[in-house]
Order: structure tokens, then C-alpha cells, then sequence
């Protein structure tokens, strides 16, 4: 297979697609919200009928960054592809679950050689156990994220309140999914003893309000929390992963608004960030050791990542690291998905042999 990368600051999607010949799909990220139906038609025109997802958002291409722009990826050759979405996943993402499991079915993929990459408006734990259900028949892999302005896009059409996925075989080699946070565990270790998880508020951690517990762990001033996420978010651990919890906003009687949902009895811990540099490194050789040959990399890196790099002047670096690694492309995302689980503050992404 081979993946194309195209790109135009100016939101010129022609200028983007140029030299794009015979795609099997097309990944399509615009960040303006005003301009995005009408991309997502434009594209339509140019590609009719070629399965495609999209989504509102900033995003990077090789060592571009886009924060006003198109981001145009695409999969050519040897790959077999379905792409549609799931609707009304803010009450019942499992209502089309049906067709969920028919085009993980037409596409007939494996685990070493098929991947799930889907882009969600909203309630992402929620819509990623629903697939997840589907996914695990087959064991297969899946990278995503959070859109910006809950807009995404299937097929020429775009939706509010919906998770468009597409999913990709590779034949001509494997697949690997990749999740990387730039934050340790520390040996503060809690149990959330009350949450509201509707509203991804956490009130509690072993009985005593959450505000209290914070403030005093990471010695700072209650107004200093929500900035105090880029030094010490939350890690939600399940299994042997730990996926991070960012802090969103004071929600009131000393509670705190986060980032995604987190349930009565979960373990978290107190995170402190890592050496950067040393783990992005780690994660490029990972990759390296497990591929001797890369078509291409897709990838989301939360808003949160992106603004800790330019304040540490990392992000030019980050980007020629991963660029060298292969043609990389891929969503600044306002969450993550890696396989079953929505995370923040991380990057996911999918790499292609």
C-alpha cells in the first residue's frame, strides 16, 4: 500500500488532493468549522464514490502543522476498505451496530493486518464499547479521536452527534496500533469514591473531595488546577495501561469537570510528566524495531501534547522525528482512542507496512 499526504494552508482542497491518483480512501480534516460541508462535498466531486471520513479539527502533514488549513490522507494499492458511521451516539450508539459488524465482515481483516480508525463527536467511551464488542471477535486494532465542533464526515456527508470510522486491510503487510504518554505514575494511588460520569465530573477521591486532594498532592491553589493538567493529569489505569484523564473546570462544591468520564471505583493515580524527548525517542525506536519497512503512519496527538511541545520548543523536532520514521500525517485531536479506550493527553496512531 502507500500513503498520500497532501496539504494547503489556504483550505485549497485542490491544491491538497494534487497528485492523488486512484485512492482506496481518503482521511479529510478541515480546520474551520464554516468550511467543512463544503469541502466535504467538494471531495465528494472529485472523488465520487471513493469511501472517505472526515472531521472538523487542526491537524499535521509530514512536518506541517495546520492549524488554519486542509489535511487530505489517503490509502492507494493493495488495501481493502469500508467506511460509514454510526449515528445518534449521544443516547444509542448502538443502533447501527448492524452495519458495524456487516463492514468489519466485507472487509474480512485480521488482527496483524486490519485497523478501525474512526473520528467521534461525542460520548466516546460509550460509542468505543460498542464497537469494541464488534472488534474483539476479530481482535482488531483501533486508532482514533475526538473531532473538534462535533462534525464528522462519511462518504460525502457530514453529521453531527455520530462516530464515522472507516475500516482498512492491509495486504500488503501488517498493522500495528501505538500508544504513547509523555506522563509516569507517581505513588499517589486513589479510588474515586463519588464521580457523575454524564458529566465527566469527578467529585471524590476516598471520600474527601476532589479539590482538597488535589490541591494538596500537587501544591497548588484551587484556581491553579486547570493549567496544573499539563504538570499532573490524572491516570486512569486499567490492566497493565494507564490512560491519562485531563481536568477540565472547576464544577462546583470542590468537584472538578474533566476531559472524559470517570466512574465510581476507578484507580487513578497521580501522574508527573516524563523526559520528553527520551520518551518520543523510545517510541520511535519501538516502531522501528517492529518495522523494517513503513508505507505509512496516521495518528492523532491530543491539542494538550501539541501545546506542551511549542511551549518546550519541541514541536518542530517532534515532527521531523516522526516524519522520518515514514510519510506521517494526522489529527490534533480533543481526545484519543487507542483499541477500546478513550484517553487524553496522548498520542495514538496506526502504522502501515
Amino acid at each position: 500500500m502507500k500513503q498520500f499526504v497532501g496539504t494547503s494552508k489556504n483550505c485549497d482542497l485542490k491544491e491538497a488532493v494534487r497528485g492523488l491518483d486512484s485512492p482506496k480512501l481518503i482521511i479529510l480534516c478541515v480546520s474551520e468549522k464554516d468550511l467543512f460541508e463544503s469541502k466535504v462535498k467538494e471531495l465528494e466531486t472529485i472523488y465520487p464514490n471513493i469511501p472517505s471520513i472526515g472531521c472538523v479539527g487542526q491537524s499535521y502533514g509530514g512536518t506541517t502543522v495546520l492549524e488554519k488549513g486542509i489535511l487530505v490522507t489517503a490509502f492507494c494499492g493493495d488495501v481493502t476498505v469500508a467506511a460509514n458511521v454510526l449515528t445518534d451516539v449521544s443516547k444509542m450508539p448502538v443502533k447501527r451496530i448492524y452495519q458495524f459488524e456487516q463492514d468489519v465482515r466485507q472487509v474480512g481483516g485480521t488482527s496483524s493486518n486490519t485497523v478501525c480508525i474512526d473520528f467521534c463527536s461525542n460520548n466516546d467511551e460509550c460509542v468505543l464499547t460498542t464497537m469494541k464488542t464488534v472488534l474483539k471477535k476479530g481482535q482488531i486494532q483501533l486508532t482514533g479521536g475526538t473531532a473538534w465542533e462535533g462534525l464528522v464526515s462519511a462518504n460525502g456527508t457530514v453529521y453531527q452527534d455520530a462516530c464515522a470510522y472507516a475500516i482498512v486491510k492491509n495486504h500488503s503487510g501488517k498493522v500495528k496500533v501505538y500508544k504513547e504518554n509523555l506522563y509516569l505514575r507517581t505513588d499517589k494511588k486513589y479510588i474515586v469514591t463519588k464521580a457523575i460520569p454524564e458529566k465527566d465530573i469527578i467529585c471524590e477521591l476516598n471520600g474527601e473531595p476532589f479539590q482538597n486532594v488535589y490541591t494538596r498532592e500537587c501544591n497548588v491553589t484551587p484556581d491553579q488546577i486547570g493549567n496544573q493538567t499539563f504538570v499532573n493529569p490524572l491516570g486512569r489505569v486499567i490492566g497493565n495501561e494507564t490512560y491519562i484523564v485531563s481536568l477540565k473546570e472547576d464544577a462546583g462544591n470542590k468537584a472538578y469537570a474533566c476531559y472524559r468520564k470517570v466512574f465510581p471505583k476507578d484507580v487513578v493515580y497521580f501522574l508527573q510528566i516524563g523526559e520528553i524527548d527520551q520518551i518520543v525517542k523510545g517510541t520511535v525506536s519501538d516502531i522501528q524495531k517492529d518495522f523494517k519497512r513503513i508505507s505509512g503512519i496516521f495518528s492523532i496527538n491530543c491539542l494538550f501534547r501539541y501545546l506542551l511541545f511549542q511551549q518546550n520548543h519541541y514541536d518542530k523536532n517532534y515532527f521531523q522525528q516522526m516524519n522520518d520514521l515514514g510519510t506521517h500525517a494526522g489529527l490534533i485531536g480533543l481526545g484519543e482512542h487507542y483499541n477500546g479506550q478513550h484517553t487524553n493527553q496522548t498520542f495514538s496512531c496506526v502504522v502501515f507496512e
